[in-house]
């Protein structure tokens, strides 16, 4: 029993357990890094790197520390085409959601080994790398801060204050003032992560993705100096998609018929899944209606991209370039075809 502790203490070293926080920082990101709506080309930023995807192929670039541009390519079947249930409306988000934070998570993993590997690794020893294990621990750590940072303490917090103010006790009120801490906590939260240094690096390749496919979609050649002319602001962007999720959580959260906080818990988990669809199809209907008044809807989303988007170097274009560039490969290996419409 000694030995199998001093084993365990052996292998769990301070450099594992840091970089397995900064892993588990960068999984609570993913909601907000990747589209929310299905596009015909869509990315995500991940650790010095981006991962594009074509609506059958998925194609990583990353590039390691000695400067060269790591890819790893595959091609993506559709959840939707496997389970035809889940292209109805709400489940059709929440197979794209689902689907794409998956992606997400492999990338991410992928991204870590290839441009931190190297870097954590003692001399004479092969890369401590992240395993499909800690990926899993990940997750659920994500998950359970999701739930902790915009459930519990949001809830909590309206309860106290519903208890000391009587014109905010209702349990209405209580409701509003619940969605509107919530809120709050996400602009605080978004703020917070945007500070140290890889975590703007992320950000600024998150810009990389969204000038990349704006270029794409311009139909202008794929190169650096024409990525720089677009935004790093796009109505697509998980972000967009996040803001639109907590606001469509305080309308329906407001009306919950329900006393008692255990009670009122419950009923915010088990509706999530609801608030995601409903988000979704809100996010669609207005990306099918540009110049009307519902892209109101992701105004607030494109402001928010002024603190998870920042403006790449060429470098981080390149590499933006070089992922989107690999999936449209893949896709037309694979007989599609891309066509802006």
């Amino acid at each position: 029993m000694a030995a199998t502790a001093r084993f365990i203490m052996k292998a769990v070293t301070f450099a594992t357990i840091k970089r397995f926080l900064r892993f588990s920082a960068h999984l609570q990101l993913l909601p907000i890094l990747e589209g929310g709506e299905e596009t015909l080309i869509g990315g995500q930023a991940v650790m010095e790197g981006v991962m594009m995807l074509a609506p059958h192929s998925c194609c990583i670039a990353v590039r390691k520390p000695d400067g060269e541009i790591v890819t790893h390519e595959h091609p993506v079947a559709k959840f939707t085409d496997k389970h035809p249930l889940f292209k109805l409306p709400i489940l059709r988000g929440l197979a794209r959601i689902g689907q794409t934070l998956v992606l997400g998570a492999k990338a991410t993993k992928f991204s870590f080994n290839t441009a931190l590997g190297p870097e954590l690794a003692k001399e004479g020893e092969a890369p401590a790398e992240i395993s499909s294990n800690m990926l899993t621990l990940g997750f659920v750590l994500a998950l359970l801060l999701f739930i902790g940072l915009y459930k519990v303490v949001p809830l909590y917090l309206a309860t106290q204050i519903g208890h000391h103010v009587q014109a905010l006790s209702s349990r209405l009120a209580i409701n509003i003032t619940d969605g509107l801490i919530r809120i709050a906590i996400l602009l605080g939260y978004l703020y917070a992560l945007s500070l140290p240094k890889d975590m703007r690096r992320i950000f600024q390749y998150h810009g990389a993705e969204h000038k990349a496919v704006f270029n794409f979609e311009s139909g202008k050649p794929l190169t650096i100096e024409n990525t720089h002319k677009f935004t790093t602001f796009h109505p697509r962007c998980g972000t967009c998609f996040l803001f639109v999720i907590v606001v469509m959580a305080l309308v329906l959260y407001a009306f919950l018929p329900v006393d008692g906080f255990l009670a009122k818990l419950a009923l915010r988990i088990l509706l999530l899944p609801l608030v995601v669809g409903l988000s979704y199809e809100l996010i669609r209907y207005a990306a099918r209606r540009e110049g009307t008044l519902l892209n109101l809807v992701t105004l607030p989303g494109l402001w928010l991209q002024r603190i998870t988007t920042k403006n790449p170097d060429d470098t981080q274009a390149a590499v933006a370039l070089h992922a989107l560039s690999g999936a449209m490969e893949l896709e037309a290996k694979q007989g599609g075809t891309l066509v802006v419409a």
